[in-house]
């Protein structure tokens, strides 16, 4: 595969990112504090807070090398909070190969604009979430955002 913008190689650098977190010192311990706020209910509104919070201090923190951290960590907190909406949602899709078009997958359930014949009450998008519908749709199982 030829790759337009490096995704081969940001992708390992990503990993590589990854590896190191889990020999950091908050991750020494048996359970990392990650796991403890996802096994409190709270893993959905902590990996997407800090989301938001490294989006918005980007490029406003230290030095360009802080800047392209805080990208990383960005990516890290978005694929936690993927494997949390995947744990979350693993009986709702008849297939779970994530071909990403050659067949139902769960994208479609938080993105049905990928396959727009979805039964009404799916999951409608994260552009069209309150934070109360998030709150709402991870507290209670199978909640819909919206709709």
């Amino acid at each position: 595969m030829n790759y337009k913008f490096n995704e081969d190689k940001l992708i390992q650098e990503l990993m590589g990112y990854v590896d190191k977190t889990y020999d950091q010192h908050y991750a020494t311990d048996k359970y990392q504090a990650t796991d403890i706020i996802i096994d409190s209910g709270h893993g959905t509104g902590f990996c997407l807070g800090n989301v938001i919070k490294y989006a918005k201090r980007y490029g406003n923190k230290g030095t360009p090398i802080d800047a392209r951290k805080d990208i990383l960590k960005i990516l890290h907190y978005a694929l936690i909070q993927l494997d949390i909406h995947d744990q979350e949602n693993k009986n709702r899709s008849e297939n779970t190969d994530r071909d990403f078009g050659l067949g139902q997958t769960d994208v479609y359930y938080s993105f049905p604009e990928y396959k727009p014949q979805l039964a009404a009450g799916h999951y409608t998008g994260i552009n069209n979430a309150t934070p109360e519908e998030w709150d709402k749709a991870h507290r209670v199982k199978g909640a819909p955002l919206s709709g």
